[in-house]
């Protein structure tokens, strides 16, 4: 069956949302979608964050194609808060040429505050992704970001068996200095990915990013070490990013619910650090 070409209606898929505080609630003050990518209109669950906004990024074809391009805008001001999520995996599907690739732009300005958590990312056999992520948070907002990747359709018997999976993040502040940069590659059919030098045996790995403060840092990065190793089934460690100003949690198991666990305890000590709010867990639709 024959595909769209690239470029066309549908395979270019395109996400801007504008997040500011009016009143005593967050809201989406700008919007803009051209399908598969769109939001629901913000929800607003949490009791002890009555004003933070929940929103969630839906998208109705169910995964990127080859030839696929998406792009995401998510921009917080004017001390907004909001929690940030997906209706579910992102499923690369197979390919026979080209590739899929989602660009992210991500930022808070001062004052705001922000959890970008979404679901795991899914590589199906033959698969070629690239996910390239710009962060922009400001020296005083606070902002959580998570990636979770998988070995790829585990219950079909497909492990690893994806052609390449690449990702990017780089995160600046306000006055565009570089807060940190890291690159990954994974190409199964060339790595040994589970070497002891590379997942060590395990199968989903997941990285979380927080960026804060150095004061609250230094206790978010104690909080979530004791939450790491408290969590059955993972094994993970965290460090202070360059300048202290937040930190990084690697976390590898073979349960994406574990991995899953363990980033919503770190984004519940970020949260109680900056917000002094409890986390009451990541909320589907």
């Amino acid at each position: 069956m024959g595909q769209l070409g690239v470029g066309r209606t549908g395979k270019t898929a395109v996400l801007d949302i504008e997040l500011r505080r009016s009143g005593s609630r967050t809201i989406i003050s700008r919007q803009y979608s051209e399908v598969p990518l769109q939001v629901q209109r913000a929800l607003y669950p949490d009791a002890g964050l009555p004003g933070m906004a929940h929103v969630y990024v839906l998208s109705p074809s169910g995964g990127l194609l080859q030839g696929d391009r998406y792009k995401t805008s998510i921009s917080l001001k004017d001390k907004a808060a909001a929690h940030v999520t997906t209706q579910g995996a992102s499923r690369i599907y197979g390919m026979n040429s080209n590739c899929a690739i989602h660009k992210m732009d991500i930022s808070a300005g001062k004052g705001c505050y922000l959890e970008y958590i979404p679901d795991q990312v899914i590589p199906y056999a033959k698969s070629r992704y690239f996910q390239e992520v710009r962060l922009a948070i400001d020296d005083d907002a606070a902002a959580v970001y998570s990636e979770v990747v998988t070995p790829g359709r585990v219950a079909m018997g497909e492990s690893f068996l994806y052609d390449i999976l690449c990702t990017s993040v780089r995160c600046e502040n306000q006055d565009g200095s570089l807060r940190f940069a890291e690159n990954a590659r994974a190409e199964p059919r060339r790595m040994n990915l589970r070497g002891e030098a590379v997942l060590g045996g395990y199968s989903v790995h997941g990285t979380v990013y927080v960026m804060a403060p150095p004061e609250s840092a230094r206790t978010i990065e104690y909080t979530a070490g004791r939450i790491i190793s408290h969590t059955d089934g993972i094994l993970g460690g965290t460090s202070l990013l360059p300048g202290g100003a937040g930190i990084t949690a690697r976390l590898l198991s073979h349960r994406t619910d574990s991995i899953f666990k363990c980033i919503e305890g770190i984004a519940g000590a970020c949260r109680m650090e900056m917000t002094g709010a409890a986390y009451p867990g990541i909320r589907k639709c």
